[in-house]
């Protein structure tokens, strides 16, 4: 799994996200940013985390917070998803690993006793100045929100 932990400096990135806006770490200075990455989009889990942060976006921006989703889905896929969902942040698309793999989500997993290589659903809250303050590995995706919130009480 990851290399990074809390307290690190977050790795910077630059990339374009589904509306062919590039987004750099450096454009979050200032607030706190939620950075969560996502196996698949349209997928039960990921369209529940995706919507609950969706949801409490307002909340989330009067306390300082930014988000930002990243999966290794095509633009098209992720733009898809952006437009049906209604997400209103960015949500970039990943499909070479290049920010998935400086933040060390993609791995071994197991499902139904298979191994196979995928993406490790973890969460990122980077503070103003771009360090790791928190890392979640066990989202809760119905409820990412309030689970992120809740360390900040």
């Amino acid at each position: 799994m990851t290399h990074l932990k809390e307290g690190d400096k977050a790795p910077f990135f630059e990339a374009t996200n589904c509306l062919d806006k590039t987004i750099k770490l450096t454009d979050f200075a200032g607030n706190k940013l939620i950075l969560y990455f996502y196996p698949k989009a349209m997928t039960p889990g990921c369209t529940a985390e995706t919507v609950n942060l969706a949801t409490h976006y307002d909340l989330l921006r009067s306390k300082g917070f930014d988000v930002l989703g990243v999966s290794p889905d095509d633009v098209k896929k992720q733009k898809r998803f952006k437009e049906k969902k209604n997400v209103p942040f960015s949500l970039i698309p990943d499909p070479q690993k290049e920010i998935i793999d400086k933040y060390g989500v993609w791995g071994p997993k197991k499902l139904y006793g298979r191994e196979y290589d995928g993406l490790h659903r973890t969460t990122f809250i980077i503070d103003e100045n771009g360090i790791i303050e928190h890392i979640i590995k066990k989202v809760k995706t119905k409820a990412h929100a309030e689970q992120i919130l809740a360390l900040y009480e």
